[in-house]
């Protein structure tokens, strides 16, 4: 029993597995759009918010196709539905290279949004949901701060291509990087559940001597049709869409720097500093969430994310002060990967967690349908992202009062007698 307890659990290695899927997706694919932004209008004669509303056409063909994801992943082999997802994620992410034409943008962009669904939003929280008993904080925010890590090195790469081997090469580089590195790793090391390994949850072991608590441990917290009538339920949805609405932003950071007068190899930098503060933030709202819970993490970040508005308000002309700001904006927007997951499961336990989470996440849909175009036509408006930049501060400060009203609404759900 001693040597198999030395043994590194394969949860671990399921979250390797995740961490490079995730990482890659997100930060070679996902966060590297706003990168071409500027580029593609310049070369093509776009309008910067005619080329975003491709994120809007993203966005709601994700809040129209999440529910149906979750039925998928529990219905069919999770091996298959991730490769054929990061083919249609990262292939139509190479198609853009191939386009003459804003109405490109907006018809690749459907498969895209499908496969992004699973690779990027739903697989990661479900499977570490299904290994990790003990540790998920930790989990979700290395599952996380891997996009971090490949976006810190991705982000600068794609800057400098677009500068000198234009932005169509680096579209198909990336995309086809991407997929030739997680379709093996996907089948190597991801799998649903520990009982396909013939294994218990990282932790379960820790409650096995209790064999009367160790199965309903499993199932707690509230079902799908209690969650929905709760004020929680709603406050968590409002969140979802305004941290979305938030961490969009960082489309914009390229176009807000080469507005201001930087070149795109800055703006990859710049982006570069933003995956940094992803990985940092998101290892630090993992342990932290841990450590005092996800309702305070949560709130603690929002707070901070009123810093680098400040700054960018300010002083955004200054290169070292725009870097810093953006490198602390990344910082909080981990928060979105790392949080969101934790605070679903906070408030409403596991029982009916991947329904809860799917139905919750259309405020995410909701948020890029609204927040990635508005943005883009809020510049080519007005020419500047000030007005962007406040409408961000009002949004933390209204997703602090967001998390009391939501852990306000747990405690009518304990009270009530539905949560158990």
């Amino acid at each position: 029993m001693a040597t198999k307890k030395k043994k590194i659990h394969y949860a671990w290695w399921l979250l390797v597995g995740l961490a490079l899927m995730v990482g890659l997706a997100k930060g070679g694919i996902m966060t590297a759009g706003g990168l071409f932004l500027t580029p593609v209008t310049k070369d093509l004669g776009i309008g910067m918010g005619s080329l975003t509303l491709y994120f809007s056409i993203s966005s709601i063909v994700t809040m129209i196709f999440l529910p149906i994801a979750g039925k998928i992943m529990a219905k069919y082999d999770i091996r298959f539905i991730l490769v054929t997802a990061i083919i249609l994620q990262a292939g139509s992410f190479a198609m853009f290279g191939l386009m003459n034409s804003v109405w490109g943008w907006y018809l690749f962009c459907i498969p895209m949004s499908i496969g992004s669904i699973f690779v990027t939003q739903i697989a990661g929280p479900v499977l570490i949901n299904n290994w990790f008993k003990k540790h998920s904080g930790l989990a979700m925010g290395i599952m996380v701060a891997s996009g971090g890590i490949f976006g810190a090195i991705l982000q600068p790469m794609a800057g400098n291509l677009i500068a000198s081997d234009g932005w169509r090469f680096t579209y198909i580089a990336l995309g086809v990087l991407v997929m030739a590195i997680v379709i093996p790793v996907v089948l190597l090391t991801i799998r649903m559940s520990p009982q396909q390994k013939g294994l218990q949850p990282l932790g379960a072991d820790e409650v096995k001597e209790d064999q009367t608590t160790a199965q309903p441990a499993a199932a707690n917290g509230v079902s799908m049709a209690a969650a929905k009538k709760s004020s929680a339920f709603y406050a968590l949805l409002m969140f979802f869409f305004f941290i979305t609405a938030i961490s969009s932003f960082g489309q914009h950071v390229a176009p807000f720097a080469m507005g201001l007068g930087y070149d795109v190899q800055f703006a990859g930098s710049a982006m570069g500093g933003w995956q940094v503060g992803v990985l940092i933030g998101a290892l630090t709202f993992g342990v932290l969430s841990d450590k005092i819970g996800a309702k305070n993490t949560a709130i603690f970040a929002m707070l901070v994310g009123l810093i680098p508005i400040g700054i960018l308000l300010t002083v955004p002309k200054n290169p070292f002060m725009f870097n810093l700001a953006i490198g602390i904006y990344g910082f909080i927007v981990a928060s979105l990967g790392t949080l969101v997951p934790l605070l679903t499961s906070s408030l409403f336990g596991n029982k009916d967690y991947a329904q809860i989470y799917a139905t919750a996440a259309l405020g995410l849909a909701v948020a890029g349908i609204v927040a990635l175009p508005g943005y883009g036509y809020v510049f080519q408006l007005t020419g500047s992202y000030t007005s962007v930049l406040y409408t961000i501060a009002v949004m933390l400060v209204i997703n602090v009062l967001l998390v009391f009203m939501a852990f306000r609404g747990k405690k009518k759900l304990e009270q009530s007698g539905v949560w158990n």
